[in-house]
């Protein structure tokens, strides 16, 4: 089978996400960069493009030129699909004309800027039948999917009690006044949405909750907070959650917490068991059991479920993170385009979809819908 054709639309030299996505896509060998439209400078994507050893003329001035001139290529040489990796200001519109030409789509997240653009898209994706998936890149770690085997066998029993958290300190300080080009977009209700945190890493802790537990988060009260001078969107937060099974939960979200990295942490504590995980040490699975000693899995170890075991590239010791995480997420998404070329059966989709992009928009404009009022309760 031929490696597939990808197209970019941002992430031009320089973009961090950007130059994550090409690495990731590039780790299992299955996906190769042909064309890109990688900024809103129609000079800058075309010198993008060429620092990148693309072609001149699968450089774009915009994304709509890049689809319809891809478009409009012989089948085998167009691009399969588009990657978008810009702001969330500019996640639907490429995404729609994308899936309306034929072109199948991987979007980062949040997956648009409004909820409305993210029904829109859910039926625009039903309609024509095409893959699109989202990069909520911490599915993809080995101990993850370890955990959510776990829970989904029964091991842990009945889900009672969920804790996540997901804590930064790079906008302690007003960073967005000084030129910081990846924070003055996330401090902008036009780019980044009715959400600062709770679009940016809240949704990452939203949709680890509901990936391990199988459970829709059903309710949630919200406090959130805006601490950054001048700022308007949330950079703190702290909410409770129900579950729809009855299992409570608590969530804290923060970028102003002082010395903190990316602390994305994730307890779930079940009848008969409990589950921990630490996205700074990602390689190790701490489970705690009712009737038995402390547990510790790690990737390639004993007593794997196959779904954690196949996400591991490496020999056990060796650390495997970030882009290996993001690098699942390609795998199982070109797994499914490469069965598509092939007319075999039914996708796999091992990884998140336009459904998850709908729920944590629901969960964004749940937050501050319940922090208006008070922290009232609202349903999702």
């Amino acid at each position: 089978m031929r490696k597939l054709r990808m197209g970019m639309i941002g992430g031009g030299i320089g973009s961090f996400i950007g130059d994550v996505h090409r690495k990731a896509a590039s780790i299992d060998g299955m996906i190769t960069l042909v064309c890109g439209a990688f900024s809103s400078s129609a000079e800058k994507s075309i010198q993008s493009g060429k620092e990148l050893c693309l072609p001149e003329n699968r450089c774009y001035g915009t994304f709509e030129e890049m689809i319809t001139k891809e478009n409009e290529l012989p089948e085998n040489e167009r691009m399969d699909f588009v990657a978008i990796v810009t702001p969330n200001h500019m996640h639907f519109k490429p995404a729609k004309m994308a899936l309306e030409n034929g072109f199948h789509v991987i979007c980062d997240k949040p997956m648009t800027l409004t909820l409305d653009e993210a029904n829109e898209l859910q039926n625009i994706v039903k309609k024509t039948g095409k893959v699109f998936a989202l990069t909520h890149n911490y599915t993809g770690h080995p101990m993850v999917k370890q955990a959510k085997a776990l829970v989904d066998n029964g091991e842990l029993g009945k889900i009672r009690k969920v804790q996540v958290q997901y804590l930064q300190g790079w906008l302690a300080t007003s960073v967005e006044k000084t030129g910081q080009k990846q924070a003055s977009w996330r401090v902008d209700p036009k780019k980044s949405g009715i959400g600062g945190a709770l679009g940016d890493i809240g949704t990452h802790a939203e949709n680890l909750v509901e990936y391990i537990t199988g459970l829709k988060i059903d309710e949630i009260a919200a406090d959130l907070g805006v601490f950054g001078e001048g700022r308007t969107l949330d950079d703190d937060g702290n909410i409770l959650l129900r579950l729809e099974n009855g299992a409570k939960g608590t969530m804290s979200i923060s970028q102003i917490a002082v010395g903190e990295e990316n602390n994305l942490a994730i307890r779930v504590y079940g009848e008969k068991g409990s589950v921990e995980w630490h996205q700074e040490e990602p390689n190790k699975l701490i489970t705690h059991w009712l009737n038995g000693p402390i547990k510790v899995y790690t990737p390639n170890g004993n007593d794997l479920y196959p779904i954690a075991l196949e996400t591991s590239r490496i020999p056990a010791g060796h650390p495997e993170g970030y882009l290996e995480a993001f690098a699942t997420i390609y795998k199982g998404f070109a797994n499914d385009l490469v069965a598509l070329l092939k007319g075999e059966g039914k996708l796999e989709v091992k990884y998140p979809t336009v459904y998850d992009g709908v729920r944590g928009m629901k969960f964004i404009y749940g937050a501050v819908e319940s922090n208006k009022n008070n922290s009232t309760w609202v349903k999702l």
